[in-house]
């Protein structure tokens, strides 16, 4: 997965308690997992911390905290079956993105749609001839549990930028 170019904006505090804009930027090369554009290594998140959540290396999801990406997904990628440890927010931005769950259920997204990932195991895939952008707010969540089962959440393997593996 490949990641468009994102310009971030993000706001502060000066020292007398102001609101201003510490950094406006266009962001640089993105990870295999897509642009990750803030993180946090907690939640509720510490506003008064000056480290770029940007710049913090991080894995899919992060544990006690939360991660914002922006990924492209190149036609005729598809990500390996995974599940992360989380809740994640998602938006279509562009193109039409599949998600395929391990009951074998798939549903097709569009720009503008919205989704809701709540621990499940899924694919991700693009079977169409455009690129497909998508926004990702991924925010720690407590493991799934079914009856006295804990569905496990392994590390998975994420496809490389541009759907090469």
């Amino acid at each position: 997965m490949s990641a468009p170019a994102v310009r971030r904006v993000v706001t502060g505090h000066d020292s007398e308690g102001r609101a201003v804009i510490i950094s406006d930027k266009i962001l640089g090369e993105p990870s295999g997992m897509g642009r990750q554009i803030w993180s946090t290594l907690t939640s509720p998140a510490d506003n008064s911390d000056e480290t770029d959540g940007g710049l913090v290396k991080v894995g899919p999801s992060v544990p006690g905290g939360t991660v914002f990406r922006v990924g492209e997904f190149e036609p005729g990628l598809r990500s390996p079956m995974h599940r992360t440890r989380s809740i994640d927010y998602g938006l279509v931005l562009r193109g039409t993105l599949g998600l395929e769950l391990d009951s074998g259920e798939q549903v097709r997204l569009n720009a503008g749609d919205v989704f809701v990932q709540r621990g499940t195991n899924h694919v991700w895939f693009n079977d169409t001839e455009e690129p497909c952008v998508v926004a990702f707010i991924l925010i720690d969540a407590e493991p799934v549990k079914i009856g006295d089962t804990v569905l496990e959440t392994p590390p998975p393997s994420l496809p490389a930028p541009n759907g090469s593996r």
